[in-house]
């Protein structure tokens, strides 16, 4: 079983906590949303050493560093945070040691350590060292098996913090108990990626609504010209995503907006199938855009599904993915959906029904 912070007892988080985050966004939504446990271990534990990451750095490369998220996470906290430029971790110790109550660090990026993404246990040794407790928030990169997401929970008591909690719950709710019609909405630049979510939802959605290079992908094999359409063309991937081709609930487009011999948005008729389906759904869950929105004048389908979706009020709405997100917090749809996930590849690999090695680890953790 997993331990909730919202559900531990006081006394087991008196002391200093480290808090894994995912600040691997251009914005600082994800930071936003993680306020909540930020301030629940304000109240009750000593001091809170954070840990994040960001990009995928080759050693240490400034324009991934994590200055400036301390600077933006101080400006939310309106509280100092001290930003640690260095992986001297005894000197880390000390400093953390000789702080006052209250006081909030930044690490720098973890991927500038090569253990980070290897799980390096030693690497987790050194991070233990600074704690008395462990709390991920990061869904973000739950689906990675990194050393402050997995291999971390061998030395500390580990908790998931509150956002993680709404993840599992809501996500949980989407693929155990949906309301029907039950309508998944897909698209993105690649396929593949959404493959796994199409097979466990193959028999629980009314309809799967095939935009983006999913439907790309899957016309050009139904025998349509797509041109310089963007199509996944690793033939393994292609094997596997003829067998959408028999699913008798997957909702392809019916015309296209072309540019130079792409197509970059779904159709008129396209738009008003798609629409019609998700007025009429109970639960909608939706991950990538229908088209290539940020060409200017190429987001009209992409626009015309989200506003459909917002307009169902008696529906549970769900959507998640970066570009998603960025495109309904730009449109101001974000307040309109039930749950906004935090998480890209790791939402969709829960709704595949995968196992997350970052929830493994702390339902492991003893």
């Amino acid at each position: 079983m997993i331990k909730y912070l919202s559900k531990v007892k006081i006394n087991q988080i008196r002391g200093v906590a480290l808090l894994r985050l995912d600040f691997n966004t251009d914005d600082d939504w994800r930071m936003r949303a993680v306020l909540p446990t930020i301030r629940f271990l304000f109240l009750h534990s000593s001091k809170i050493v954070i840990v994040s990451h960001k990009g995928r750095p080759s050693g240490f490369e400034k324009k991934f560093s994590l200055r400036k998220d301390a600077y933006n996470l101080q400006k939310l906290l309106k509280k100092p945070v001290k930003f640690l430029t260095d992986f001297n971790f005894a000197a880390i110790k000390k400093t953390v040691a000789s702080s006052p109550r209250g006081s909030v660090f930044l690490l720098e990026n973890l991927r500038f350590l090569g253990g980070e993404e290897k799980n390096d246990s030693g690497l987790a040794k050194k991070l233990a060292s600074l704690a008395d407790f462990y709390v991920n928030d990061a869904f973000a990169v739950c689906h990675r098996a990194n050393a402050s997401v997995v291999a971390i929970t061998k030395f500390l008591p580990s908790y998931a913090g509150l956002e993680l909690e709404r993840e599992i719950k809501f996500l949980s709710g989407a693929i155990k108990k949906p309301a029907h019609p039950v309508v998944l909405v897909l698209g993105g630049g690649k396929a593949a990626d959404k493959l796994g979510a199409m097979r466990c939802f193959k028999n629980k959605a009314d309809s799967i609504l095939l935009g983006g290079a999913a439907a790309n992908t899957i016309l050009r094999l139904q025998g349509a010209d797509m041109r310089r359409s963007l199509l996944d063309k690793d033939k393994r991937d292609l094997k596997s995503l003829r067998e959408v081709l028999r699913y008798k609930n997957a909702v392809l487009p019916v015309d296209l907006r072309w540019h130079k011999g792409a197509a970059l948005d779904i159709g008129k008729r396209t738009v008003e199938i798609f629409s019609k389906k998700v007025s009429r759904a109970r639960t909608i869950i939706w991950s990538g855009p229908m088209g290539y929105f940020e060409k200017r004048g190429f987001g009209v389908g992409n626009l015309a599904v989200a506003r459909a979706i917002a307009r169902n009020r008696k529906a549970f709405t769900l959507a998640g993915g970066g570009e998603t997100v960025a495109f309904l917090k730009k449109h101001k749809l974000d307040k309109k959906f039930s749950f906004i996930s935090t998480g890209g590849g790791a939402m969709l690999d829960y709704l595949a029904g995968k196992e997350l090695p970052g929830v493994r680890a702390l339902q492991n953790n003893k």
